[in-house]
């Protein structure tokens, strides 16, 4: 049995006892089961989800229409997630396992050769008034695309913005602070110390450490059941509901190519460090179905080509630029949804990469909001002086 396999069995086995005594299970969407000590001084809600996603490609023939088929079923996603609190619920701890091989994929020397399937293991300690402080291994407060969990996307997935320029997962500590500035407006502070190498990294801090400050200002109000962190206005806001949003993250001398993301760039003796700066600017809007989500993206570095000590150039680049994302949907009482989206990116010519352009039209049903729901999208990819392509989707999503 492999070891990710085992761990998941391990916490399985843990609560077999009480499933076989539980009588009155969670509704559907809200955990597998719900574990309450005797004493109440811990509890535990354990949930699983999946995504089946099946992926058809096509490129275009040197103008003459597209050709080269190629199609993929893949199980995206599969993931085990624990959560709840410990002695007091002001100690709240999530536990999520990624065991789907996407999930798990990223092995290298600096993680030990071995595959990466904690997706998070971190505690939250509300240890005064509105601050709550978060010590272990969890989403950095980047973009607000990234943020959103995989599962409440409002099409298949997440945009090329975000697979090119978002900050993910690391191992450290946040700070989070949130206050009213008058009736409804909130303001939500959030900053983050930590190692700047990406999740699952064992084999001590290389380079220097990432910082990353994030402000967060809702003007109307907070959106019901945190809106602003889910795809689609599922809730119908009665109110015209708005989230604006700033990150600034530096990576001091990083080592990837995408600040804590992208290969290692490797010298002749060691590997090559660069300070690299990220900046995001969001915004989330919803109103009685209808939603607008905007993202921007920069990167920069003080030196995006990697360099041995004698100087020449190891081939490795820091993918430095800019970005937009825009998307929008409009969700009709059937809970049929038809959403667009337009990303384009806009890479310096350091990279050697050509600037590119997404258009996306997407058909969701939320058959049980998004813990139960198919989606499937049609992409029209323009790259910049190579040959644009075709994507098709359909992915279907299971939540319990």
């Amino acid at each position: 049995m492999n070891r990710p396999l085992g761990v998941a069995l391990f916490f399985l086995l843990l609560a077999s006892p009480t499933i076989a005594q539980e009588s009155n299970a969670p509704a559907f969407g809200k955990g597998l089961f719900n574990l309450v000590g005797k004493d109440s001084s811990w509890t535990m809600k354990i949930g699983a989800r999946m995504q089946f996603l099946t992926l058809n490609e096509w490129t275009e023939n040197n103008g003459s229409g597209f050709a080269d088929p190629s199609s993929n079923f893949l199980i995206r996603r599969s993931r085990l997630k624990f959560d709840g609190y410990a002695l007091d619920p002001k100690f709240e701890y999530k536990i999520e396992l990624g065991l789907s091989n996407r999930d798990m994929s990223g092995a290298s020397p600096f993680t030990r050769n071995s595959p990466r399937f904690i997706m998070d293991a971190v505690v939250k300690w509300n240890f005064h008034g509105n601050f709550v402080l978060w010590a272990g291994q969890t989403k950095l407060p980047g973009n607000i695309e990234r943020v959103i969990s995989s599962g409440n996307l409002q099409l298949v997935d997440r945009s090329l913005l975000n697979s090119r320029f978002n900050i993910d997962r690391d191992i450290g500590f946040q700070l989070r602070h949130h206050h009213y500035l008058s009736g409804k407006f909130l303001v939500r502070e959030i900053v983050a110390f930590s190692q700047g190498e990406g999740r699952n990294v064992t084999e001590g801090n290389l380079g220097g450490h990432q910082y990353t400050a994030r402000l967060e200002v809702l003007p109307m109000g907070a959106f019901t059941k945190k809106g602003e962190y889910s795809g689609a206005d599922l809730d119908r806001e009665t109110e015209p509901k708005l989230f604006l949003a700033a990150t600034y993250d530096y990576n001091d001398d990083a080592v990837r190519t995408r600040s804590n993301l992208g290969s290692y760039m490797f010298t002749t003796d060691g590997l090559y460090e660069t300070p690299i700066q990220t900046v995001f600017v969001d915004a989330m809007f919803k109103y009685r179905g209808f939603s607008v989500m905007g993202e921007y993206a920069s990167r920069s570095a003080d030196d995006p080509l990697a360099r041995n000590s004698d100087g020449t150039l190891t081939g490795d680049i820091v993918e430095v630029g800019k970005a937009i994302n825009l998307q929008s949907g409009y969700l009709f009482k059937s809970n049929w949804e038809v959403a667009g989206r337009y990303t384009h990116l806009n890479l310096d010519a350091v990279t050697g990469r050509g600037n590119q352009t997404q258009y996306t039209l997407g058909l969701s049903r939320y058959i049980v909001g998004h813990k139960l729901k198919v989606q499937t999208d049609f992409s029209y990819l323009d790259f910049a002086g190579n040959a644009n392509e075709l994507m098709w989707r359909l992915q279907m999503d299971l939540h319990f």
